[in-house]
């Protein structure tokens, strides 16, 4: 499925890939080169007018990191996850402290949640 792109996010989305945080860098070690369960995650995936942390097409998983740019955004954050259910996308949300004090569990969280989908390959 090919989702919608505002490509005038492009740049944004590659500066964001440059200036990762150190929550996202320790979850795209785990993640990136189908090191996890075989399959693909893309980081900073432009998806319509978003930017989201990590996406894997093969699940239509969206996985979020929520640091301090989500404080304060609750409303927002409900919107965008709207946006992404109705594409029929699945959307995690993790705390930014979780991923840095217990990324074991969070993997496991992930795992769980691919082991259980219908769609998994």
């Amino acid at each position: 499925m090919k989702l919608p792109q505002n490509e005038s996010l492009r740049p944004l989305a590659r500066e964001l890939r440059k200036n990762s945080t150190l929550s996202e860098v320790l979850l795209w070690n785990q993640l990136k080169n189908h090191q996890f369960f075989d399959l693909d995650f893309d980081r900073q995936k432009i998806i319509g007018n978003y930017i989201v942390d990590f996406y894997c097409p093969q699940l239509k998983l969206v996985i979020e990191i929520d640091g301090a740019s989500h404080d304060n955004k609750l409303e927002y954050d409900l919107i965008r996850d709207e946006y992404f259910k109705s594409l029929g996308l699945n959307v995690i949300h993790f705390p930014d402290g979780d991923v840095k004090n217990n990324i074991s569990v969070v993997l496991e969280y992930i795992g769980g949640f691919i082991t259980t989908t219908p769609s998994h390959p």
